[in-house]
């Protein structure tokens, strides 16, 4: 069999799993394209099930505006997400360093403790943590939203796993030139592990942006109100515009998509561990 043909008969052998691949991914998309379509359509549209775009999308951003306050709850819910993305990434970071490149027996066993918290659900945290920020008296401040997440196991994880690839001779050799353990962590650890803070970054800005049950405890008010509680106040009552709503969910998704999309170059490689 010549070469041509070795090609051709492995090309046909891979043609079922195209197929499916296509299959599995038009199913994956639809739900992203029925928001974009529905958001264009009328309540009545969307609950007959209408999947085509329609011309109703300037009527269901009139009356989202004028019922909601969405760009304020966007506004917050990107401040709140923006500093808690920034102050979870430094904490996080710095403990992951610390747990990989300064080892010692007491060190694992803190880390081992650590582990298990992940298998705590936030549920059995909650009230907790209310009481704690009550009496702090930290409640509808951003504080109030920010502190539970500053320091997360799963966080402190993935730092801990790629910093073993971190060089330590490297490490070795910039504190024989005299520098600091600090500035070795800002001018040589954080440049080489990018991938890693970009792969965290979009982790910890979605999870921050989709929060909803533990912004609800803390936050009461219009002034502090977030997208997911914008969405939940529109979905609640006994008649639920439905183009409307689609509108308001559109609004909440765009920048998780644009952040993914944007940085999920270095959240692959991040993922996997890579080190620059």
């Amino acid at each position: 069999m010549s070469k041509k043909a070795a090609v051709s008969h492995i090309q046909r052998k891979l043609i079922p799993s195209y197929i499916f691949l296509t299959i599995m991914s038009l199913i994956s998309v639809f739900p992203l394209y029925w928001m974009f379509t529905a958001a264009t359509n009328t309540s009545l549209e969307v609950a007959q099930g209408k999947i085509w775009f329609g011309n109703y999308l300037a009527e269901n951003y009139k009356n989202l505006i004028a019922q909601q306050d969405v760009w304020r709850a966007m506004g917050n819910s990107f401040f709140y997400a923006a500093m808690q993305t920034v102050a979870s990434l430094l904490i996080c970071s710095l403990a992951g360093y610390g747990f990989e490149l300064y080892h010692d027996k007491g060190k694992d066993r803190l880390f081992a403790i650590l582990l298990l918290a992940m298998m705590v659900p936030q549920v059995a945290t909650l009230i907790p943590l209310f009481t704690m920020i009550s009496r702090m008296k930290l409640l509808n401040t951003v504080w109030a939203f920010i502190i539970p997440a500053l320091s997360t196991p799963f966080l402190i994880m993935m730092f801990r796993q790629n910093s073993r690839n971190f060089p330590i001779d490297t490490m070795e050799a910039a504190r024989i030139d005299g520098l600091s353990e600090i500035g070795i962590f800002f001018r040589m650890y954080f440049p080489m592990m990018k991938s890693t803070y970009a792969a965290a970054a979009v982790i910890t800005f979605m999870n921050a942006w989709n929060s909803y049950m533990w912004p609800r405890t803390v936050l009461k008010g219009n002034d502090v109100i977030t997208m997911p509680m914008v969405i939940a106040n529109m979905s609640n009552g006994y008649a639920v515009d439905y183009g409307m709503l689609m509108l308001g969910v559109l609004f909440c998704s765009l920048p998780t998509i644009i952040v993914f999309f944007v940085l999920q170059k270095q959240f692959a490689e991040g993922i996997t561990g890579s080190v620059k």
